[in-house]
């Protein structure tokens, strides 16, 4: 890249997945929304006619109304084309199809083993694990091969499993994963100011927190808003609304939305254990022993959120396939709307023009106390020029750090159990994880039915 006094341009962004219909329409609008880089984003993907549609839609992203900055985009025809000299490099890609998801999911109910997203933990997140960790032998390979010094950001989940893997084959990588989920809880504390005070407006970087913990399953031993600690204003705010649930905006209400929910999972588990869980229901009760959130529909509604199922999944991928048509034609006009993500705030800190503390999944160095060294971990970092330090975050209380290792653990063997492609291994894993409560030999069978239905992303496994 190249620098001038208040931009660098020419900056490479190589994008993996840029096929997406969504989410890279979202980094589109921030990249344009701002006025400090500019440069060409290559997109890659297995898809190539969707890298190419989304390759008239970014270029059309810079034409519009509030854009601050001109990115070229291209497709790239080889991943090498497309790392070659990129400066960062954005991971986000679907392992799989949603058939291979929908095995993931549905499949383990046939068991009593409900799952309310099943891309993290539970059956459907280490199978979709043994998927993905394969192709991000091959990212890391070609990262080290094209761009060893470029700065990697990775949106993919499993999240934990995908970073842990590029530092993995690749040591040496500058890599990093990025998760909103304990935004949207920063977001609820400042809610939860309005509602108790009255106080408004207040900004979501304005809530200070301690991050602990791995991707999904993130805690908050500490928050603060300028001099106030939050902590004893949060148990007043769960002690309100923990039989109701909170629903701040009834337009997004838990019983009409996929994604939402009414926070009673979160507010249950600061009751247990006096400390913030920082991510969605969703994910949360993904973590716990199966028959606390998840044990059938009707305790799932009791919690005042939902299971999405893949058939809404598939539905909506049709939604957004009939929009990128339109947005590719002309007859949808592209409309900068930014993502509350910090990925691009992150590219200019990296870049030198700022610093940037948030949230980030990368080995433990020691930020973390109680969980082994090199294991992926989620901190707070601090950003700035050519450098991501992870800043201390401590110790968490013994009930939270049990469970959080009981998971960690379960990464590790996870990973081994995929690069050797040992069903044995991998098995010991399942066994391990909260939501498989049926017999060893129930769930033998179900995690080999599993592979199977995802056999073809996983050669050389004897199934």
């Amino acid at each position: 890249m190249r620098f001038y006094e208040n931009k660098a341009e020419d900056v490479v962004i190589a994008y993996i997945g840029g096929g997406s219909r969504g989410w890279a329409w979202g980094l589109m609008s921030d990249l344009a929304s701002q006025d400090v880089l500019c440069g060409t984003v290559r997109l890659y993907d297995i898809d190539k006619e969707a890298a190419e549609a989304n390759r008239i839609i970014g270029n059309k992203a810079g034409e519009v109304e509030g854009a601050k900055s001109q990115w070229r985009y291209e497709t790239a025809d080889t991943i090498g084309e497309a790392l070659t000299g990129a400066d960062f490099v954005v991971l986000s890609i679907l392992p799989g199809t949603f058939d291979e998801m929908e095995s993931d999911v549905h499949l383990p109910e046939k068991y009593g083993i409900y799952q309310s997203v099943g891309d993290t933990a539970g059956p459907g997140g280490m199978v979709r694990a043994a998927r993905t960790i394969p192709m991000y032998v091959g990212f890391a390979e070609a990262i080290r091969e094209y761009c060893p010094e470029a700065w990697v950001i990775n949106y993919t989940n499993p999240m934990t499993l995908c970073v842990q893997t590029l530092y993995e084959i690749f040591p040496q990588i500058n890599a990093f994963g990025c998760c909103h989920e304990v935004f949207s809880t920063q977001e609820l504390l400042a809610a939860m100011l309005e509602d108790l005070y009255g106080i408004k407006d207040v900004k979501r970087d304005e809530i200070y927190v301690n991050v602990q913990g791995i991707n999904h399953f993130t805690w908050l031993n500490r928050a603060s808003y300028r001099m106030a600690d939050l902590m004893p204003l949060y148990r007043q705010f769960v002690g309100k609304y923990y039989e109701s649930g909170y629903i701040k905006d009834e337009s997004d209400h838990w019983m009409n939305s996929t994604f939402a929910c009414a926070q009673r999972v979160k507010f249950d588990l600061f009751r247990r254990y006096g400390e913030i869980a920082a991510a969605g229901d969703r994910h949360l009760a993904e973590f716990m022993n199966g028959k606390m959130y998840l044990k059938d529909p009707e305790t799932v509604r009791s919690w005042m959120f939902g299971l999405t199922t893949v058939a809404w999944r598939k539905e909506d991928l049709q939604k957004r396939l009939e929009r990128s048509r339109k947005l590719v034609s002309g007859e949808e006009e592209f409309k900068l709307r930014r993502t509350g993500e910090e990925g691009v705030h992150m590219m200019q800190a990296l870049a030198g023009y700022r610093t940037l503390v948030s949230n980030v999944n990368l080995p433990n160095y020691g930020q973390l106390e109680g969980i082994r060294r090199g294991a992926v971990v989620e901190t707070n970092a601090v950003f700035r020029s050519g450098r991501v330090t992870p800043l201390y975050a401590g110790s968490m209380n013994n009930e939270v750090q049990a469970m959080v290792a009981r998971h960690s653990a379960n990464h590790k063997t996870t990973l081994e159990a995929v690069l050797k492609k040992d069903f044995d291994r991998l098995l010991t894993a399942f066994l391990n994880d909260p939501l498989v409560t049926v017999s060893y030999d129930d769930a033998k069978e179900l995690l080999r039915q599993m592979l199977v239905n995802t056999k073809k992303y996983l050669p050389g496994w004897d199934l």
